[in-house]
């Protein structure tokens, strides 16, 4: 049937008229720091531990940022270290089931280690369907500043129209004096990259995947000085750190001054968090572990986020995870279509409107595969309800903890609830048979006499601490 001029003319405007109706799909920005402990900032991580702040780093954009939204008191990395956490959120898949498990390359039988650690993948495979590609698809604009670390080509071959390309550690390095490892050329990038799609209309979709706090020696000398004032001239290391997360704050206050000016704040949400765990040695410190091992110091990172709906000043409890994000941005996207197969985790819309139920996933655990030797030797963790369990795989040894009480899991229970030791490991073991998950094998060459220490983010001495600790707290029957 033809249309008459006039009458096509009303049909298209009532048409259009009940479109713009609807809500305008909202904007949604990652802020991704790097090697942030759940304990480096100035924003208290968990209601009832004062320690789950920094005495001495001062981050007030992200006190801002909390006093306007919500924090997450256990929210989980993917990963003890940066790149399966990276691959993880693009894919809202584990690192077990990605077959990317760790950042540097893994060690071989020449290494002489008693176990051989299995290979990863070492770049995003072109059949996963990223979170870009899957807001590409809902019609936003997407981009990803900064660290990409998962080659492929970099992500403007997975789903982002803009990006610095496929970028890792090092090209952090050469910016230092005004503009420390890049935060605020990527702020500028991403200002205009902002600016450019309100005035067009566009929602957008923007990852900002700092390198801080990587290179803490390019810090602003301005703040490094201000630090060494505090922790005196000595400590290095910490001053370096404690500069750089409060360069990082800077940049973050300047893309939230951004969202102000523009006008968007009402419909923009803005994530922070860390990609792993960073360590310390604090006494005041609630956790233990840091990166490159599955104690909460690992894998236990600091999550906030702010905006519509969300109320100002608010928690959540409830255990959420990294790729939990991948599915929260498809429900806030509006994306209809079917998740990929093997997406393992769950919307947290509920939880941002102050529904405390918990994340429903496609199981109920959440598993922590790192099978290398890094900060200790290869283990697995699993945690269900309050219990989690650790794994390690050159004993065969597990230790069961109880986190409501026992946060830095300092107190083995596996011989007091053996019922339970023996759930989450059949539950653990389960899982990684149907992840196909890659474990680590028995180094024929391994010589007892001549076994080395670690050589990247931790040592033997760390080791023992824990499993020596582990051991003399284990209950006698």
């Amino acid at each position: 049937m033809k249309l008459l001029p006039g009458f096509a003319l009303i049909l298209a405007t009532s048409l259009y008229a009940v479109d713009s109706t609807r809500p305008s799909p909202p904007n949604l920005i990652l802020l991704l720091s790097d090697d942030q402990d759940w304990t480096e900032t100035s924003v208290q991580m968990h209601p009832d531990f004062p320690g789950a702040k920094s005495v001495h780093i001062e981050t007030p954009n992200l006190e801002r940022l909390a006093q306007q939204g919500m924090r997450f008191s256990q929210a989980y990395a993917p990963a003890p270290v940066c790149a399966p956490t990276r691959i993880s959120l693009q894919t809202g898949k584990s690192p077990a089931q990605l077959h990317w498990t760790k950042a540097a390359p893994a060690y071989t039988a020449s290494d002489g280690f008693k176990l051989i650690p299995p290979q990863n993948i070492r770049q995003i495979p072109s059949s996963e369907i990223t979170i870009g590609e899957r807001l590409q698809s809902a019609g936003y604009a997407t981009a990803h500043f900064g660290k990409w670390h998962i080659a492929g080509g970099g992500p403007e071959r997975h789903g982002y129209d803009k990006s610095d390309g496929a970028t890792n550690n090092g090209d952090a390095a050469p910016h230092k004096g005004d503009n420390p490892v890049d935060i605020f050329g990527m702020g500028r990038r991403a200002a205009a990259f902002m600016e450019k799609n309100t005035k067009a209309g566009k929602p957008f979709f923007i990852q900002m995947s700092y390198h801080a706090l990587h290179y803490p020696e390019n810090a602003k000398p301005a703040t490094r000085q201000k630090y060494a004032k505090i922790l005196g001239a000595s400590n290095d290391r910490a001053i370096g750190r404690a500069a750089i997360a409060e360069n990082l704050d800077e940049g973050v206050g300047l893309l939230l001054d951004k969202v102000d000016a523009l006008g968007i704040a009402d419909n923009t949400y803005v994530v922070y968090m860390s990609d792993n765990g960073g360590g310390g040695r604090s006494r005041t410190r609630p956790i233990s572990g840091g990166k490159g091992d599955v104690r909460e110091g690992g894998i236990r990172v600091p999550l906030i986020i702010r905006g519509p709906g969300i109320e100002a000043n608010s928690w959540s409890r409830q255990a959420v995870v990294g790729y939990d994000l991948y599915n929260t941005f498809s429900e806030l996207a509006g994306v209809t279509a079917p998740l990929p197969a093997g997406t393992e985790g769950g919307s947290i819309v509920h939880l941002l409107q102050g529904d405390e139920s918990p994340v429903k996933r496609p199981r109920k655990e959440l598993v922590f595969h790192f099978p290398h030797y890094q900060r200790d030797t290869p283990h697995s963790a699993i945690l269900l309800g309050d219990y989690k369990l650790i794994r390690f795989y050159e004993t065969g040894e597990s230790y069961l903890y109880n986190l409501a009480n026992d946060l830095k899991e300092s107190k083995d229970l596996s011989e007091t609830l053996p019922e339970k030791a023996d759930e989450l490991n059949a539950l653990l073991t389960a899982y990684l048979d149907a992840v196909d998950a890659k474990l680590p094998q028995l180094n024929p060459k391994y010589d007892p006499s001549k076994s080395p220490s670690f050589t990247s983010g931790g040592d033997r001495r760390d080791r023992d601490q824990n499993r020596n600790r582990d051991r003399n707290n284990r209950p006698r029957r």
